[in-house]
């Protein structure tokens, strides 16, 4: 299945009007009618909302995986990736990645974190999400979660980050390492 195919799909389910899940993105009835024809693809923040607003991980939306799953065949991963953080010295099996609003902060603040929700580390209120990266800029961000997405997406196992910062915990906060 598509994006597009899975997008419907999923939004059917949830039973929403191609209008209602607009109002809750922000975005027209006719970009997610586009989507959904696969003539048009959202933007990475849009995919986030997607995944936030709709309960379901970036990789269900975006793979092929759950075609093969319902025609019997094995997914890859599950749908998971080993995620590695040399900064941050966290290695972890995830399904769904999540970024930060911006922060507002001093001049040396990081802008985003990227949080994962990990298999391994569920409460009784679901998935725990493990803080994987700082990042001083917004691109540098999508440019990460774009290249998470095409690594699940490719069924590779395992992803290291590229474009996180190193910070040093302040007592006030947290501040990019020079």
């Amino acid at each position: 299945m598509s994006f597009a195919e899975n997008l419907q799909r999923i939004r059917k389910e949830r039973r929403l009007s191609q209008e209602e899940l607009a109002e809750m993105l922000d975005v027209s009835r006719q970009a997610v009618s586009k989507w959904e024809q696969g003539t048009g693809y959202p933007e990475v923040e849009k995919l986030l909302l997607l995944s936030k607003e709709l309960n379901i991980s970036l990789d269900s939306l975006m793979d092929a995986g759950i075609s093969r799953e319902r025609a019997g065949e094995p997914e890859k991963a599950a749908g998971t990736i080993m995620i590695s953080s040399p900064h941050e010295h966290v290695v972890t099996r995830c399904s769904k990645v999540t970024s930060s609003p911006r922060f507002k902060g001093g001049k040396n603040a990081p802008r985003y974190a990227l949080f994962a929700a990990c298999e391994n580390d569920v409460s009784l209120f679901g998935p725990q999400s493990t803080s994987l990266g700082w990042y001083a800029t917004e691109e540098q961000l999508e440019k990460e979660i774009a290249e998470i997405q095409d690594a699940l997406f490719r069924g590779v196992p395992a992803y290291e980050l590229k474009y996180s910062v190193k910070v040093e915990w302040k007592p006030f906060g947290v501040k990019i390492k020079k």
